[in-house]
């Protein structure tokens, strides 16, 4: 069993910093660490694996961390007691506790370690958990919350013939392999890729090699499969990207050669719209939680960032001016894009301001005035009974959260600093950000 780890493999080149980010220092010791995963916790929390951007190709068991939403990062090792083990995923639940996945390509057998001191100490879980060399590959692991996790590989033919999949529910302790009536049966041949799974909610894809989804609703008790518009998600002749913004809303960038198509779906993967060129010029796609808004970085030519507000339709350029890898998003006014780190300096770029903010029209469902405002502001919302705010100022840093209902509500302001504020309002079915002025 032969399998590509699909992950960057991109060289460090210099660079130039554009106002749009804010460079940030990922603390590595060694010149051209590029970052190929940045998992957010929350605005103060991020946790980014390590890989080798000088081009050498080194095999790279390192960390790096933030609790205080990119002031300062600390790096680290990650010990697996093995130098031959490739770390392919990393998922991280506080400031503390986090959970790696990782493996020996040549024989697919995998390891499961935990920390829950920021990763000054690790510890092996799931010891009995792909094993069958041959037959086992761990892909990934991934944890819904401190204790529901669940980590998967391709089919091992040993008996169950099926993905081999093992849940948890007590952090990691103990766990159970999820039994063939759960699953989907595989293709003759198929197998799933080796890197860092989709998630929203309770909700998680993993791609196949035949061009498969595999779904669970219900934080890995139970699967389903559905044929994406391709037939492999990885291969050398034909690949895609698939990513979400909610348990329903997708999209899926398809690369054919240098032909680039692209596909919608509003049912969590089961069907998908018709095929229609795809416009953009940078491919590294994540979208902003719960919106239609995708960010398309690049670390190759060109580099720099788009955004697409409408679902990956149409694409507006909105920076060029240095490498941008891998990018994660809290929300439309936080978060954080890969770099590379040169002599004590960058490695990682926070937003400064967001890369698009949605407009308040007649249609939407919140209105905010007085804009500039000076001590109070109105909130007038429609068709809404409750919601959420949240106030974030240009560094990211979150000022404000209120939980509000009814139609219209005051909101006190006084004691924010004059300066720009970024208001998001989210309800079940719809997330605004309005950017207001305080003076």
């Amino acid at each position: 069993m032969k399998k590509l780890l699909l992950s960057l493999s991109l060289i460090a080149l210099s660079s130039t910093i554009n106002a749009q980010w804010t460079s940030q220092f990922t603390g590595f010791a060694d010149d051209s660490r590029g970052l190929n995963q940045i998992k957010i916790v929350d605005a103060n929390t991020v946790w980014a694996l390590a890989y080798d951007g000088s081009g050498a190709a080194a095999n790279v068991q390192e960390f790096t961390r933030t609790t205080n939403g990119g002031a300062s990062w600390s790096a680290g090792v990650v010990d697996l007691g093995n130098p031959d083990l490739e770390i392919n995923n990393i998922s991280a639940v506080s400031a503390t506790t986090a959970w790696v996945s990782a493996l020996v390509p040549a024989d697919g057998n995998g390891v499961i370690f935990k920390t829950t001191d920021g990763g000054a100490s690790w510890n092996q879980q799931l010891s009995t958990g792909f094993q069958t060399t041959g037959a086992s590959f761990l892909n990934s692991v991934y944890f819904f919350n401190e204790n529901v996790g669940i980590a998967y590989g391709d089919p091992t033919g040993s008996g169950l013939g099926e993905f081999e999949v093992y849940r948890t529910t007590d952090g990691g302790d103990n766990w159970t392999q999820i039994s063939a009536a759960a699953l989907p049966n595989p293709l003759s041949g198929e197998y799933g890729y080796n890197n860092t799974p989709i998630a929203v909610g309770n909700t998680l894809w993993f791609t196949t090699n035949k061009g498969n989804l595999l779904r669970t609703d219900d934080a890995g008790i139970t699967w389903t499969k559905a044929q994406a518009p391709l037939t492999d998600f990885g291969s050398a002749a034909q690949s895609g990207t698939v990513i979400f913004s909610s348990e329903t809303n997708g999209y899926l960038l398809k690369t054919v050669g240098t032909t680039y198509t692209f596909y919608t779906t509003s049912n969590g993967g089961t069907t998908w719209s018709a095929a229609a060129a795809f416009t953009g010029t940078r491919r590294l796609l994540t979208y902003i939680p719960g919106t239609t808004t995708i960010v398309a970085t690049s670390a190759a030519v060109p580099v720099g960032t788009s955004v697409s507000t409408d679902n990956g339709t149409t694409w507006t350029d909105v920076e060029s001016g240095a490498q941008r890898g891998v990018s994660s998003f809290l929300n439309a006014t936080t978060g954080w894009c890969a770099g590379f780190s040169g002599a004590l300096v960058d490695g990682v770029f926070k937003l400064t301001s967001p890369l698009a903010t949605t407009t308040v029209t007649a249609t939407a469902k919140f209105r905010i005035y007085p804009n500039p405002a000076t001590s109070t502001v109105t909130i007038s919302a429609t068709d809404v009974d409750s919601y959420k705010l949240s106030v974030t100022d240009l560094t990211g840093k979150t000022v404000m959260t209120k939980s509000l209902n009814g139609m219209e509500n005051n909101v006190d302001v006084s004691a924010l600093s004059s300066g720009a504020y970024f208001f998001e309002l989210s309800s079940e079915n719809k997330r605004e950000v309005v950017k207001i002025l305080k003076n």
